[in-house]
């Protein structure tokens, strides 16, 4: 498909998720993402979406696998001490929430009012969230190039992101070929955690826009704010980070995650930067008046 012959004609599409629009001429929608953070315990996966809530997130997302099926056995049985046990396939399924939790998760996230949703790696674990009725789906970068299970997404007929992470660009594409651009959101990643500054590459995003004429969104891994704030500017109407308690806790992903204060900093920096852009007209604003008056020099 020769995307980059129309140049973005669809620029101004927007994509509705729940109650909010998200794209061009409207507020960054911004995720927390939970995914694993909770390490099992549904008690702090509610305090992670206080955080969320507290700072004016408008989601958290979480991951849901079926482990069997995501995982091979020689995985699985790989040794791996955690406090789930000495196995890989212990701690995947530790971490794993199912049916109790999920429902005591919707319920409370619908108490204190802020969306969620799940990246699904496997066509069951589809069905499985289905049954919540999320707003938005999350396509894994890891899961780009399965087109079983993005059909099976694309099934349920809600909005998508889709994450780019360790892809090419002829695979991006061929991925939002089968998906299709209407409700569909296109998120740049760098598939590193920690990523480094220097593996960022956010000039991928405005290139996005431009590609695929659809929403683009960034997911950052990097510590630090600077980069998402950067994102938005350069078009991104989607942002979403890891948020996590405390970064030292034990887990794969909290190191490269926001705490508290960078949840924080992320809200407070992106809403500052989306007034700050402004339109691209030029114009001399009323309080310029006065010091133009005062200050102005004409060339004889």
């Amino acid at each position: 498909m020769a995307f980059a012959e129309e140049n973005g004609k669809n620029m101004a599409q927007q994509v509705k998720i729940g109650t909010r629009l998200v794209g061009d001429g409207s507020p960054s929608y911004l995720i927390g993402e939970i995914g694993i953070n909770h390490n099992g315990d549904v008690d702090i996966a509610r305090k992670l979406i206080d955080l969320a809530v507290k700072n004016g997130l408008d989601a958290v997302k979480f991951q849901k696998r079926t482990v069997d099926v995501v995982y091979s056995r020689e995985e699985l049985a790989r040794p791996r001490e955690s406090p789930f046990g000495t196995t890989n396939g212990d701690l995947k399924r530790g971490l794993e929430f199912g049916e109790k939790e999920y429902a005591a998760i919707d319920e409370y996230c619908r108490k204190v009012g802020i969306a969620w949703f799940a990246s699904c790696w496997d066509e069951g674990s589809v069905d499985f969230i289905e049954r919540f009725n999320p707003p938005v789906y999350k396509v894994a970068s890891a899961s780009l190039t399965d087109d079983h299970l993005l059909k099976h997404t694309r099934a349920t007929g809600k909005p998508i992101m889709l994450s780019t992470g360790m892809s090419t660009l002829a695979q991006v594409d061929h991925a939002v070929e089968v998906l299709g651009r209407g409700n569909l959101i296109v998120v740049h990643t760098t598939s590193t955690y920690p990523a480094e500054y220097p593996e960022l590459n956010l000039r991928v995003i405005p290139m996005f826009r431009e590609r695929y004429g659809v929403p683009v969104g960034y997911s950052g891994h990097e510590s630090g704010i600077a980069s998402s704030v950067a994102a938005v500017a350069l078009g991104a109407c989607v942002v979403e980070r890891h948020i996590t308690l405390d970064r030292a806790m034990w887990g794969s992903d909290h190191a490269a995650s926001l705490g508290p204060s960078g949840a924080e900093h992320l809200a407070r920096d992106i809403r500052l930067v989306e007034i700050a852009l402004g339109a691209n007209t030029k114009t001399i604003l009323d309080r310029e008046i006065p010091i133009m008056k005062k200050l102005r020099r004409v060339g004889a």
